[in-house]
């Protein structure tokens, strides 16, 4: 009866151990694989502020020497004018890269998104006008 007393803890603690390691290795694995299969983790990825109409910017994002995104005018928004700066420009198509890079596709941009970013000035967040 003695042995029996430190054998099922000493069993149960075996078993414990057995299931941490098995879910260590399995999330490990999980982990890996998540990353294998995103093909942009390690691209070569750049930005190309590009002029756009009406004097304004939009960008390309060019990865491994292909253009992936061709973004003339604000994306989220209506109409063709692109940004009112380089710097705007520039701000998201980070935002985009950042998007790619951890293999969200479409790298979509929302209205929310821009205005956060602060790159819409008041006439073009107001579509109503």
């Amino acid at each position: 009866m003695k042995n029996n007393k430190i054998v099922i803890p000493a069993c149960l603690f075996i078993s414990f151990i057995l299931l941490t390691s098995a879910y260590a290795v399995h999330e490990t694995s999980k982990n890996k694989q998540k990353q294998q299969n995103n093909p942009y983790a390690d691209a070569e990825i750049s930005v190309k502020i590009i002029p756009s109409f009406n004097n304004t910017f939009g960008y390309n994002i060019v990865v491994d020497g292909k253009i992936l995104v061709h973004q003339p005018h604000i994306p989220a928004l209506p109409g063709n004018e692109g940004f009112s700066s380089r710097e705007k420009a520039r701000k998201v198509a980070e935002f985009v890269t950042k998007k790619i890079r951890r293999n969200e596709m479409p790298p979509s941009v929302t209205l929310d998104d821009l205005n956060k970013m602060g790159v819409l000035q008041q006439r073009q967040t107001n579509t109503g006008q």
